[in-house]
């Protein structure tokens, strides 16, 4: 089937896909089947090419160890390269095992989207014990000094102590009797 149209006859090719022969100007050339294809059916999967395993890239994890391996090739070479592995003696099944958050009792596995570094003490724990007050933090209590645990009311008075009966704002003149004056309760 040519591509274009009556004024273009060059402009475009048409989609190989059984079934749609949709005209597309942008097509897309499968690298293991070397035919040509709309943007719907432009990946292996999607115009089921017969050699879907050409140049791609997977990954694969040992079952054993936990160490990702890349593999570009078919299936059947995914056990090869797993015994290859095996064999190889980097294979350590000391490797596996997880970090898991140090708070007592907690058996949560630290995994990329479920740990958090304490800013206080540095421990690295699980989401659900990120406060100080969850695990026990030993710095968190003495990191904060002693005016800022204080409540806002004790500021506030301790600041209204310290003005010793002076208006603010009229540091330079007397204050007269006509001026109501604050009391804190």
């Amino acid at each position: 089937m040519a591509g274009g149209t009556e004024a273009f006859p060059d402009l475009g090719k048409h989609c190989q896909f059984s079934g749609c022969h949709q005209l597309d100007f942008l097509p897309f050339k499968c690298q293991a089947c070397h035919k040509v294809f709309c943007l719907e059916h432009k990946s292996c999967k999607s115009h089921e090419c017969p050699k879907p395993e050409h140049n791609s890239r997977r990954v694969i994890i040992c079952e054993i160890c936990s160490t990702s391996i890349e593999i570009t090739g078919k299936e059947d070479q995914e056990k090869i390269i797993l015994e290859i592995h095996v064999k190889s003696g980097n294979c350590d099944p000391r490797k596996k095992k997880k970090p898991t958050c140090p708070v007592r009792r907690c058996k949560e596995t630290l995994t990329f989207s479920n740990r958090t570094v304490c800013k206080a003490c540095g421990l690295e724990v699980c989401l659900k014990h990120r406060f100080p007050a969850d695990h026990a933090c030993k710095q968190a209590s003495s990191s904060v000094p002693a005016a800022a645990r204080a409540g806002w009311n004790d500021k506030f008075l301790a600041a209204f102590h310290l003005r010793n009966g002076k208006d603010c704002g009229k540091s330079g003149r007397p204050s007269s009797p006509t001026t109501p004056s604050l009391k804190a309760y």
